[in-house]
């Protein structure tokens, strides 16, 4: 009587495949990504952290000429600390300082909500299909295109006592003296000069949404208002976000517009960073750093509550969170899908109801 010999049994595919080569972090890589990033870096120290820093190393001192206590005259810097900044807070400079601040918060509020609701006005006819839709999105490009200074000059001559604006209402408004006429030329030209920005990233955004999306919102008998609402505003949403941080972090900084359409030393227009200026002008530069200073940190504040509040996303794709891999049985080590689990307790328990049915 013969016996045979057991049969090894067969490798299960799993056994039967090689092993992924996994790539590692060596010191030939990171060299050669630092490498690679220095000039980036430096440039960044230099136009960016450098200049913060010099800043700030400013405002701790006074420079020029003064008297001492002892009722000497003074040259050149002198370490006063934190002097700039609480002077800034006392007396009539502090009167100055917060009508600076709220001029360029008006500003900033009153522009980014005329520019963003005309923006995406614009954003919406330029993405429509008709004949000359080119001619139309060159010539609301256009006021971007023009520098601000130029922009100033030409709605300065516009404002003037004999101007168009003066012809049209059939008055004579002084526009560029201390008042509400010289804040609603600044918002009008800002508002004209920057609007068209807010509406070139807003059509990029209306571009990336699918045709299939507006044809099923209209089989479902969505309104158009309803369609913008529910459809087109949330898809939009994040590179309008974009726009209006953007538009934001400029408007806070806003300098030139002001300053050539109305003029310096008025108090009605003066924002943060004409005072800032006019202060260097003057040769005081410990406070007229003081001033940059607390611009800088208020430009930052905003930024950081406008990212974490509303979440705009900057950096794109990168904050995305990276799809989680399937999990193993505890028991079993059989590889399992958390998204399969309902599927397959409904199908057991279809074939459980089925069998008893049998």
């Amino acid at each position: 009587m013969t016996t045979s010999a057991p049969v090894a049994p067969r490798p299960t595919p799993e056994a039967t495949k090689k092993p992924r080569r996994q790539s590692s972090f060596n010191e030939g890589t990171g060299r050669l990504a630092a490498l690679l990033l220095s000039p980036t870096l430096i440039v960044l120290l230099l136009v960016v952290v450098y200049p913060i820093l010099s800043a700030f190393r400013e405002s701790l001192y006074q420079s020029g000429q003064r008297i001492d206590e002892s009722g000497f005259v003074v040259q050149g810097d002198e370490f006063v600390g934190w002097d700039n900044f609480t002077a800034i807070f006392q007396g009539e400079t502090a009167d100055r300082f917060w009508n600076a601040f709220y001029n360029t918060t008006f500003f900033t509020v009153t522009c980014v909500i005329l520019e963003t609701v005309l923006g995406v006005a614009m954003a919406l006819v330029m993405h429509k299909a008709f004949k000359g839709r080119g001619l139309v999105r060159a010539s609301i490009l256009v006021p971007w295109a023009i520098p601000t200074v130029v922009s100033a000059l030409l709605w300065k001559w516009i404002f003037q006592a004999d101007g168009i604006a003066n012809a049209i209402l059939g008055t004579q408004i002084l526009w560029s003296t201390e008042g509400w006429q010289s804040v609603l030329s600044v918002i009008i030209a800002d508002t004209w000069k920057t609007a068209p920005f807010i509406g070139l990233l807003v059509l990029a955004g209306l571009q990336t949404i699918p045709d299939e999306v507006y044809e099923a919102a209209k089989v479902d008998g969505a309104s158009p208002w309803q369609t913008f609402i529910r459809i087109t505003m949330p898809l939009v949403k994040p590179a309008l976000l974009v726009a209006v941080l953007f538009r934001i972090l400029d408007t806070l900084r806003i300098f030139d517009l002001p300053f050539v359409l109305v003029g310096p030393n008025k108090e009605s227009v003066e924002t943060l960073s004409i005072l800032a200026y006019l202060e260097a002008n003057q040769t005081r530069y410990g406070p007229a750093a003081a001033y940059a200073t607390l611009l800088f940190i208020y430009v930052a504040v905003v930024a950081y509550v406008f990212v974490k509040v509303l979440g705009a996303d900057v950096i794109g794709e990168a904050r995305q969170a990276k799809p989680k891999k399937n999990g193993k049985n505890g028991k079993n080590g059989k590889l399992r899908n958390r998204d399969d689990r309902p599927a397959l307790a409904g199908a057991n328990a279809g074939t459980g109801s089925g069998g008893g049915g049998a």
